[in-house]
């Protein structure tokens, strides 16, 4: 390519140079005058190219003139090689063989030849040289010599060769189409993975394999220049069906990465198989909703048994209790101990079947969000729990509290769950619980429930808010194992995160967080 567009280049000048010329002046007078205008002209360009090598041969191949681009590629100056035969920028076994003398003849037959082969420089070094020989015929036809253009392609074979290496390096399939959307290299992975060999790709349309419309939409043409294409890139991966030779399909993502090229934009296609990837998350899906299906059953079965067991339970608490009002002190003393375990057994399973109901219900049931005044939920929970705080002695104080998102019903008995448990583990002096709540890095309340209790050792901190986890005797304290796994629960729900910093002795500080109903003030 770049032969050609020096040869026109030239070409253009010396033509432009006789036509302005001839019509400026008077032709007769002055044709010879500009002939030689040209001849120096000519003369100048090509002494002053240096990336490619420019000499004229007579018919025998002696060299006749020399630019600064073959001193630098070939080592001579025009004085050590005018008049010698360019045979000696050939191999010694090229030489042996005639090579030079059948180049010369190709040329002079064929009008032009260019072929690439080993050459040699002065100093002896080879490098690969691409070769163009245009045979000169005057007007009568007879051949006046040959004009050489040349140029090292070394360093361009050695940075295809490690382009090459990198893309069959590459564990992904590697595709590189042009402007016109055909494949004009790829790797083995490419050919491993779409089922051809790499000849039977080579040269045809990526659309073959990708999906029509896709890759080529990249590339410039005429709708599009080659900076809209290459501004382009993509290098996030792109799901999409890749196509074998078979005609199977097979899911791959695509990243794509345009560069502009002399011959237009090339786009470099990182294809990768992502069928073990699709099965992964296929499989992982159908899990989730078998997972979730599984939930739904089990929440549907809390609550129908919980619901379903409360009438015969309650019927069962009843005769028991009527059994020890009537007949208690009127038999002995074992049986007066064995209806105290029936009436206390089937208490304390009637609370653990309404802790079961609420637990279930706080996904099944619950309310829109909405704004609430958690002020006002915390006042109901407060007199819900009257009857234990008088008991206690206990001293509930709050700061003022916002207005959040909530489920009303749930956050008082988030409230009254938290709030009860600082009461119910007290130490040795009064019960004393504080409520506030004050603005998170989020931009949500975060709640804090600050009481003096018993306080919770740090490798238990999780573990509390499992269903049925008890840190006490029953003997110690009463309560179901349920009522911080509900607060968990009901704070999920509302999108916010519980937690607990304690220490053994000194008290625990409950903190949750919600959304607030509207922006920060």
């Amino acid at each position: 390519m770049g032969f050609l567009i020096l040869g026109a280049l030239i070409g253009l000048l010396l033509g432009a140079t006789l036509s302005w010329a001839v019509q400026r002046r008077n032709p007769e007078s002055t044709l010879s005058e500009a002939l030689k205008n040209s001849d120096e002209m000519y003369r100048a360009l090509v002494e002053g190219v240096e990336n490619y090598s420019i000499v004229m041969l007579d018919p025998q191949g002696l060299v006749v003139t020399w630019n600064a681009g073959a001193e630098r590629l070939k080592g001579y100056t025009a004085d050590q090689i005018i008049g010698h035969n360019f045979s000696c920028f050939f191999l010694p076994e090229d030489v042996k063989r005639g090579k030079p003398a059948e180049l010369l003849r190709v040329a002079a037959e064929a009008g032009r030849h260019e072929e690439q082969f080993m050459r040699v420089r002065k100093d002896g070094s080879r490098f690969l040289g691409n070769v163009t020989l245009t045979a000169l015929r005057d007007r009568a036809g007879d051949l006046r010599g040959f004009s050489e253009i040349s140029q090292d392609l070394t360093a361009i074979t050695e940075s295809e060769a490690k382009y090459r290496g990198l893309l069959e390096a590459a564990p992904d399939a590697m595709v590189v189409v042009n402007h016109r959307g055909e494949i004009v290299l790829l790797n083995a992975q490419a050919e491993n993975q779409f089922g051809y060999r790499r000849d039977e790709l080579v040269g045809q349309m990526v659309k073959n394999i990708v999906p029509a419309g896709f890759a080529e939409r990249l590339v410039a043409d005429a709708l599009r220049s080659t900076e809209d294409a290459q501004a382009q890139q993509i290098g996030t991966g792109i799901e999409l069906s890749g196509r074998r030779k078979d005609g199977s399909t097979f899911p791959i993502e695509i990243m794509l990465s345009p560069l502009g090229s002399v011959g237009g934009v090339l786009v470099t296609v990182a294809i990768r198989n992502i069928t073990r990837r699709k099965e992964a998350e296929a499989l992982l899906l159908e899990n989730v909703r078998e997972l979730s299906r599984s939930n739904e059953e089990l929440a549907q079965f809390a609550y129908m048994a919980s619901h379903d067991l409360q009438e015969p339970l309650r019927m069962v608490a009843s005769y028991t209790q009527l059994l020890s009002r009537r007949y208690k002190g009127k038999l002995d003393s074992d049986a007066d101990e064995f209806i105290a375990f029936a009436v206390d057994g089937a208490n304390r399973m009637q609370q653990l079947i309404r802790d079961l109901l609420s637990y279930s219900r706080v996904g099944t049931e619950g309310e829109k969000l909405i704004a609430t005044s958690s002020e006002s939920a915390l006042q109901v929970a407060l007199l819900n729990l009257r009857a234990a705080t008088e008991e206690k002695g206990a001293v509930v104080t709050h700061d003022a509290l916002p207005l959040v998102l909530a489920d009303e019903t749930q956050l008082i008995q988030l409230f009254q769950n938290l709030v009860g448990n600082g009461i119910k583990y007290h130490g040795a002096g009064i019960p004393r619980v504080h409520v506030s709540a004050a603005r998170d890095r989020d931009a949500k309340w975060l709640f804090s429930i600050k009481d003096n209790g018993i306080g919770i050792e740090t490798q238990y901190f999780e573990k509390i808010f499992g269903v049925f986890q008890r840190l006490h005797k029953r003997e110690e304290f009463a309560g179901t194992g349920i009522g911080l796994a509900i607060c968990k629960k009901i704070v999920d729900r509302h999108g916010g995160t519980i937690s607990v910093a304690s220490e053994l002795g000194k008290g625990s500080t409950f903190c949750f967080a919600l959304a607030a109903s509207g922006p920060a003030s």
